[in-house]
């Protein structure tokens, strides 16, 4: 079998002129980068045509550590409807460095349902990744200065909370010291590093409505506080400007296109587990706006992507999807049924079935929010035939619409049973108004013990180490009526990466909360997820190499 870039290599890709004019995108609105990506203005988007599109969200249960194909499915989904005649535009997230030469070797799908050019997508792109990264650093060495020059004043700030990013994994970068050396090197302090998605800046562009709304985002920055407790902003340090000239032409999303010559517009790349883990609003209004079917997806499992998907992205933007697709595998819900991970691929029906169990919750978590769900099979070719009935039947009797797909192989034609299905849902039975699980004017702790209870399962929350200063300091500072964004574990609905399947009976511990007052949400920080990522043993980069001035090894 060719592997994803042999695949993406076989394409015959159309220039992004092409593409774009397809859209009804004038060449005048379109600012190429190469001959197959392009950057497109906001000023495209259309408001009346955004709350009359059919937006899709597409999410899973909860994955395994090889992932249930969520960007493969989205992609094959979009082209299963550009099958049926229906034009359809897919929206989603740049990939990260970290991932691609730490974990997965490469985030653009799969097989024949894959965005294009892959290699250009996984690696710098149009450089969205190097904006956010430079905005970011900038402000650290401004706010450093800052300090610097106001040393022994009483300008001087008490605390600073302002960290750096990078954009790749490094677990010695999550604590660092700086300015040591002597005086003339600035202040010695404690700082460290986040990766680039975790960054507040990264939050900030997928959440701004257009660029006025991203520079008021980013004058409302906490970056420390005062000797008397007050917050000191990117307003306060005068630099907004500055910051702003950096991501001008980042905040406009990118045009590319699939392995079926299909619109996609990717831009922006939250992490779900450590972020809000959505595309940006910007890109899914423009999306909206030229397409009548638009597919988007969140990151990992429907409880940390959809979850904040609805929760922060749906309401700061007003979005309403039509329906949500839920991608299962029939290895995920083996490994969630207690199968040990090196025989999920072997045919197992108890453990398959004890698996549903996680499936249902999902189901039940998406319907909470007034989703009308599509359970969609991503298919391997390993799987048993038997066991893809099992998990149709089971969801038959739940009276949820299951579809497998085997876009991977196929391509739009492995996906259109899945459009029609999603397609007859969307015309005659959608999605009503969206259901969140909390209200706005909650405090900080009711939003978590409700996502605790309603979504995870749990008995409720426990606020412990500095969580307890942070919450009595967010209601101080007026902030504790903000969304909640979880950073946590993906691979189970608790804080314990080792606890498959749905738990009962346990607390959700939270030990930090870091005010992302420019985003606009609260990151509730729980067990031992990190900011920072560290790589594995074989990292994916030690496989990638250029070749006769070719890239190998992206996956």
């Amino acid at each position: 079998m060719m592997t994803d870039i042999e695949f993406a290599r076989a394409v015959e890709l159309k220039p992004i002129q092409e593409i774009a004019g397809n859209l009804g995108i004038e060449d005048k609105h379109l600012y190429p980068y190469g001959h197959h990506m392009a950057k497109v203005p906001c000023e495209l988007i259309d408001e009346r045509k955004v709350q009359s599109g059919n937006l899709i969200l597409v999410t899973a249960i909860t994955p395994t550590k090889s992932g249930n194909g969520k960007t493969l499915t989205s992609v094959g989904l979009a082209l299963g409807l550009s099958k049926i005649g229906k034009k359809t535009i897919v929206a989603l997230r740049e990939p990260s460095l970290g991932p691609c030469f730490g974990m997965k070797g490469g985030a653009a799908g799969g097989g024949r349902s894959q965005v294009l050019p892959m290699e250009n997508i996984n690696l710098h792109f149009t450089g969205d990744f190097h904006a956010v990264t430079s905005a970011h650093n900038m402000i650290s060495a401004m706010l450093d200065n800052y300090q610097f020059q106001k040393r022994d004043t009483d300008q001087q700030l008490k605390e600073i909370v302002w960290k750096r990013v990078l954009d790749v994994n490094d677990r010695a970068l999550r604590q660092i010291v700086t300015g040591l050396g002597g005086s003339a090197n600035g202040i010695t302090s404690e700082s460290g590093f986040d990766i680039t998605p975790a960054s507040e800046i990264m939050a900030i562009l997928c959440l701004a409505a257009d660029f006025d709304d991203l520079r008021s985002r980013i004058e409302n920055i906490t970056l420390g506080y005062t000797f008397t407790n007050e917050a000191f902003t990117v307003k306060d340090l005068g630099i907004a400007g500055a910051v702003c000239s950096l991501l001008k032409d980042a905040m406009n999303p990118n045009l590319v296109q699939t392995s079926e010559n299909t619109p996609a517009l990717i831009h922006g790349g939250p992490f779900a587990n450590i972020a809000h883990g959505c595309n940006s609003v910007v890109a899914t209004k423009t999306a909206l706006s030229l397409g009548d079917y638009v597919i988007t997806e969140a990151g990992f499992g429907a409880d940390l992507g959809a979850e904040k998907f609805f929760n922060i992205k749906c309401r700061a933007a007003g979005l309403n999807p039509k329906a949500t697709v839920l991608i299962a595998t029939t290895q995920a819900l083996k490994y969630h049924g207690g199968v040990p991970f090196d025989q999920i691929k072997l045919p197992n029906a108890e453990g398959l079935e004890n698996g549903f169990k996680n499936l249902d919750k999902h189901i039940e978590n998406l319907q909470q929010f007034g989703q009308k769900v599509i359970v969609t099979i991503n298919k391997f070719v390993s799987d048993a035939q038997e066991e893809l009935d099992l998990i149709k039947a089971h969801c038959l009797a739940r009276g949820v619409a299951c579809v497998e797909h085997d876009a991977f192989l196929n391509g739009g034609n492995g996906a259109v049973g899945l459009a029609e299905t999603l397609v007859d849902v969307v015309e005659n039975d959608p999605s009503g108004p969206l259901a969140f699980t909390y209200e706005e004017s909650d405090s900080v702790l009711e939003k978590l013990e409700k996502i605790a209870r309603n979504v995870y399962g749990a008995d409720g929350v426990v606020l412990i180490g500095r969580a307890k200063r942070k919450f009595r300091q967010l209601e101080q500072l007026g902030k504790a009526h903000l969304p909640v964004c979880v950073a946590k574990t993906q691979y189970s609905f608790t804080d314990n990466p080792k606890a498959i399947g749905v738990t009962k009976g346990f607390h959700l511990k939270i030990d930090d909360l870091i005010l992302n007052s420019g985003a606009g949400f609260i990151v509730a920080k729980s067990g031992s997820i990190m900011r920072m990522p560290g790589l594995p043993k074989v990292p994916a980069a030690m496989h990638i190499d250029v070749v006769d001035g070719e890239i190998e090894g992206l996956s």
